[in-house]
């Protein structure tokens, strides 16, 4: 559907593109990848025709039609939001509008002519979806995060993120046959990314898509094309095969690029060797001509990599953190009510929920840089806690360089370490020197994670710490937070970082928070069980009042020392950590049974007796193994009613 060929772009000395070739086919689902500054982004402008290449030409099949999300910069206003977004079906209200005048006209007065053509248009409005205009738009909307209430505030009241989010609605609704994403996740909270996910999923059309959300690419990409050094790879796969088969490819040209070497050295030492002998000058010259044929096999250099550990933390007391009874707001606006919280020494707990749900108040909170205005906050014992805000790059001081800033922050005895850490953040030579002022969104990140190395802690709180980053900066914090020994709290729209890292969910949202035991997919599991759970938070106040009234049992003591409550509270996890530990048993071993009745049902099993035997008594051992695994399940979910 549309070609590159040898496609040549310069940006003053520099070769952006060079002579690049790429079929894009209908239905792909691509996704473009490479070092920043590579020129995803202009290839993109340029498959939207808003970027001229400077040789080369691009083809597009007729009928075409091309959809192009840049990262930012769209503003929408003078419209409703929901009128804004109708307007993206312009061809469509179009149609709606000649029906009404050619049923105006019909009223007026029939003829076979208006008849037909009423009769056609009628067809072309319910073929591309004209009746349910307005249902389309709302589930658009909604899975967007825009709440029914929305629609009708002007588009100038939302904010620069809520502007991007209109503008992929007005896209999305547009349903273009290629359509051109760079970075569509940057505005979005994880709820929406998962409404994203499967929409593109379900895309009938082919998708061009830069990211630097890893799980969001693997579940939407079925190809990586890789721009680095002027030229295109293709990769078939998501981004976890990409990124096997492009270490492997790597390790081949490596390995080649080492014989090359090797051979030319080789000739080039018969050439020096030789060179002022007249009975050799044939065949020096043979290997001069031999030489300069020889085209070079192009490495990609490695990566640099941030590479560091968190501190060890100090020693503290099993219970980090106590929330009690929270109440809090701004103005007239309550954000948290009644919320408890307790956080236990090594866990890793993930507060997910939509945007202005809540998430960053109560990091504030547990930080102490906000008071509550009611409710209890509790420190356990020896916390020392370190605290990375969703602002964190903007609290930097612009007028500093990226050392001094540094050099400020540091405690006397880490001083001469200072060097030493900006490295492990890429801050080397001359770029320690650079005025905070001039450093884009990953290095004022990169700096502000630097700074939380210099004092060590043993309960970190990290709201959006992945802003900024690229997949492979995500992945070595991934890592270290990984090998960290203290306890975590943390907040970020990335999906294969929160999946990766997490242990506890604390869903944020209706002025609760709601704790699910597990990472992300074990969260979103746990609540397509029980359907949807937009209103949990009515449920639990509704239980709450049930309990009060006696009508229900408590689930935890109403009565009782804080001591009595805790010890109950972490019998409950260790129940529920059991509980999910078997069940993945039984589902691996009910698998294994499910191929052996199919081995066991294959007339070609009984040709060896005894093969036949032993899967036999396999079966029946697994069997009654699987029963033993059932009895287990059930008396750990007796304990809940005991």
């Amino acid at each position: 559907m549309l070609q590159l060929r040898n496609i040549i772009k310069d940006f003053g000395d520099r070769r952006l593109f060079a002579g690049i070739d790429w079929h894009i086919r209908p239905a792909d689902r691509i996704g473009l990848c490479g070092e920043n500054g590579t020129g995803k982004t202009t290839l993109l402008r340029m498959l939207a025709a808003q970027v001229s290449a400077d040789d080369g030409e691009v083809q597009c099949a007729r009928d075409t039609t091309i959809g192009y999300l840049p990262q930012d910069g769209l503003v929408h206003a003078g419209r409703s939001l929901f009128d804004e977004v109708r307007s993206a079906l312009a061809e469509l209200i179009a149609l709606e509008e000649e029906l009404r005048s050619l049923e105006a006209r019909i009223d007026a007065g029939t003829s076979e002519a208006l008849l037909d053509r009423y009769a056609m248009a009628q067809e072309a409005f319910r073929h591309r979806g004209g009746y349910a205009i307005e249902a389309e738009i709302g589930r658009v909307l909604g899975g967007l995060g825009f709440a029914e209430k929305d629609w009708q505030k002007p588009c100038e009241a939302f904010s620069g993120g809520w502007q991007m989010r209109i503008a992929t609605a007005k896209l999305l609704l547009q349903r273009p046959n290629l359509l051109l994403l760079d970075e569509p996740t940057n505005h979005l909270d994880l709820p929406a990314r998962d409404w994203l996910e499967t929409y593109l999923a379900e895309y009938p059309f082919a998708v061009v898509l830069v990211s630097h959300d890893r799980f969001f690419l693997d579940r939407v990409v079925n190809r990586i094309v890789e721009l680095w050094n002027g030229a295109l790879t293709e990769y078939s796969g998501n981004y976890s095969s990409y990124v096997v088969e492009r270490e492997q490819r790597i390790g081949a040209l490596r390995a080649a690029r080492q014989r090359q070497d090797e051979e030319i050295a080789r000739i080039q030492s018969f050439i020096n060797r030789f060179r002022y002998q007249a009975n050799k000058a044939s065949q020096v010259q043979s290997r001069v001509k031999q030489l300069e044929k020889i085209v070079r096999i192009e490495v990609p250099p490695e990566r640099k990599r941030i590479t560091f550990r968190f501190p060890a933390p100090p020693k503290g007391g099993r219970s980090v953190m106590e929330l009690e009874g929270i109440e809090h707001g701004y103005g007239d606006l309550r954000v948290l009510r009644q919320v408890d919280l307790s956080i236990e020494r090594g866990e890793r707990i993930a507060l997910v929920g939509a945007n202005g749900a809540g998430k960053s108040t109560l990091m504030r909170l547990l930080a102490g840089v906000e008071t509550p205005r009611s409710g209890v906050r509790r420190e356990g014992h020896q916390l020392h806690l370190a605290y990375f805000a969703q602002d964190q790059a903007k609290v930097l001081t612009p007028g500093r360089t990226v050392l001094e800033e540094l050099t400020a922050a540091a405690p006397f005895d880490m001083v001469p370490r200072v060097r030493d850490i900006l490295g492990a953040f890429l801050f080397s030579g001359d770029d320690v020197h650079k005025p905070v002022s001039v450093l884009s969104g990953g290095e004022r990140n990169r700096l502000a994670l630097a700074i939380l190395l210099l004092r060590p802690a043993n309960l970190l709180l990290l709201d959006e710490p992945t802003n900024h980053l690229d997949l492979q900066s995500k992945d070595v914090l991934l890592q270290s937070l990984k090998a960290y020994e203290g306890t975590l709290v943390f907040v970020s729209h990335d999906r294969y970082f929160v999946d990766a890292l997490a242990t506890r969910i604390i869903e944020v949202g209706g002025e609760r928070a709601v704790s699910y035991l597990g990472n992300y997919e074990d969260f979103l599991r746990c609540r397509a069980a029980v359907g949807d759970d937009s209103h949990c938070a009515e449920r639990v106040e509704q239980r709450r009042a049930a309990v009060a009234a006696g009508n229900e049992k408590p689930l935890e003591p109403a009565a009782g020392s804080y001591e009595e409550r805790k010890a109950v509270r972490r019998e409950e996890r260790r129940r529920q950590k059991l509980l999910a530990e078997i069940e993945a048993v039984i589902e691996s071993s009910e698998e294994n049974l499910a191929r052996m009745e199919s081995a066991l049902v294959d007339p070609g099993l009984y040709d060896d007796p005894k093969r036949a035997r032993q899967v036999a008594e396999e079966y029946q051992m697994l069997q009654g193994d699987i029963a033993e695994l059932y009895r287990r399940w059930e008396a750990l979910q007796l304990e809940e009613t005991a």
